[in-house]
């Protein structure tokens, strides 16, 4: 099931940020052990009462003259709004209710999409009511006075904000279809992909603004069976700024990703392997989703016979956190290796959804105990008492042990190449969680 998404909306300086931290929390270093996995962080993963969704701050940069200001707004609303299925529209009490704040509310009403209207800095409820009550002017409901410097309010607003959520969600459930985003950098050739597998050159690509993200989901299908393609190339706009650009493309990219089962990160045979390929791929992994790596303009590389495994070296060393990922060399222009992608996307996906016995896969743990001994520490040794698989997409095992300070990461990762040397897991990524329990 894939989390909603909620996205935070408003002007510069209203305190997008401080909300976006409140709310993640602690929790938010993005794996840091992943290189090039983004520093600014513009997502995180928030968990309220029994919900959990994904946050996008969308930011904001204050520019000198006002309609570039208001032009990027826009900009990042419409992002927002195209890809969120839920959105928190900040304004601020102590500036009061601003010309380019009904601009906004127009926007988001168009939007058709539900808005929650949160009214910041309201450090003193008394004080401030009869400003907040102002904003009832916008014309998009109730306004839930917080502050997010104090972490005040913040209740009311999320049970508002995740009454929304069956609502929206309810639709996807019910299709069976594998979902597949098609992730990587700009002219990496991702359309070209699609319209090829499609068999026709059919473009996607719309450049009007709002179109939604629903207007980029193809439907595909290949031996009988329908796939759903979901491409983030349809909607780059023409910006000023080109590092905004990169980081509204990665907001593009967590929501792909989000929706999907299955990633297929192209990479431009022409280039390598680049640093946003590899936050891509890191959101990818750490979503734990199925993934490909698909080496796009392969017509284009001079070779010989050892440029296949040069090339793959170089993808395994930079994508390192990956290893279990497919990779393949392909051409959209020639279509060549091209039906062995849906072949590849099959595999993966048997892979996600592949359920293990409790028995077989502790006779696996046990050997591979007896292998290579757990560690210990201070006379203290880690002992492993079963295993078990709690779930599929992707597929998660809970481990227990008598000490959870005693599992150190090297052994999680060893007992986890021992489990794919057994059952393959090609192509999808593995949990692991490690549970306590007392010896009896």
């Amino acid at each position: 099931m894939s989390r909603p998404i909620v996205a935070i909306v408003g002007r510069p300086n209203v305190g997008k940020s401080t909300l976006f931290n409140s709310l993640a929390g602690e929790k938010i270093s993005i794996v840091k052990d992943y290189p090039g996995v983004t520093r600014d962080r513009i997502y995180a993963d928030v968990t309220w009462l029994n919900y959990q969704f994904t946050m996008i701050d969308t930011g904001g940069i204050e520019m000198d003259t006002k309609d570039i200001m208001l032009s990027h707004m826009r900009q990042q609303a419409e992002i927002a709004i195209e890809t969120a299925d839920v959105i928190m529209f900040l304004v601020d009490v102590k500036q009061g209710l601003v010309d380019a704040d009904f601009k906004v509310a127009d926007m988001l009403r168009k939007s058709h999409k539900p808005v929650v209207l949160v009214v910041n800095k309201v450090d003193n409820f008394e004080k401030y009511m009869p400003d907040v009550y102002e904003f009832y002017n916008l014309g998009i409901g109730d306004p839930y006075p917080i502050s997010a410097s104090s972490k005040i309010g913040l209740g009311d607003m999320l049970d508002e904000v995740t009454s929304h959520f069956n609502k929206s969600l309810a639709t996807e459930e019910e299709d069976e279809r594998p979902r597949i985003a098609i992730v990587g950098k700009p002219n990496a050739g991702k359309s070209s992909i699609i319209n090829k597998l499609l068999g026709e050159e059919r473009v996607i690509v719309s450049d009007i603004a709002g179109t939604t993200r629903d207007a980029i989901d193809t439907a595909v299908k290949w031996n009988g069976k329908e796939y759903v393609f979901i491409d983030t190339a349809g909607l780059r706009r023409k910006s000023r700024i080109k590092e905004e650009l990169e980081r509204y493309s990665i907001v593009r990219t967590v929501a792909a990703v989000e929706k999907a089962d299955l990633v297929l990160l192209v990479i431009d045979a022409t280039e390598g392997v680049t640093e946003q390929d590899a936050k891509i791929a890191g959101i990818a992994h750490e979503r734990g989703k199925g993934i490909i790596i698909c080496v796009n303009k392969w017509d284009l590389i001079e070779k010989d016979n050892k440029t296949v495994a040069k090339y793959t070296d170089e993808i395994r060393r930079i994508l390192s956190f990956m290893p279990y990922a497919q990779i393949m060399f392909i051409s959209a222009k020639t279509g060549q290796r091209l039906p062995k992608v849906f072949e590849t996307i099959e595999t993966v996906i048997q892979y996600q959804n592949l359920r293990i016995a409790t028995g077989v896969l502790n006779e696996i743990v046990t050997e591979a105990v007896a292998m290579q001994q757990p560690p210990s520490d201070k006379g203290k040794r880690l002992k492993i008492f079963y295993v078990t698989q709690v779930s599929v997409k992707p597929p998660t095992f809970v481990i227990f042990v008598n000490d959870k300070e005693l599992m150190h990461f090297s052994y999680t990762r060893y007992l986890e190449n021992r489990i794919r040397d057994a059952f393959g897991f090609t192509g999808t990524s593995l949990r692991f969680i490690t549970r306590e329990r007392k010896e009896k």
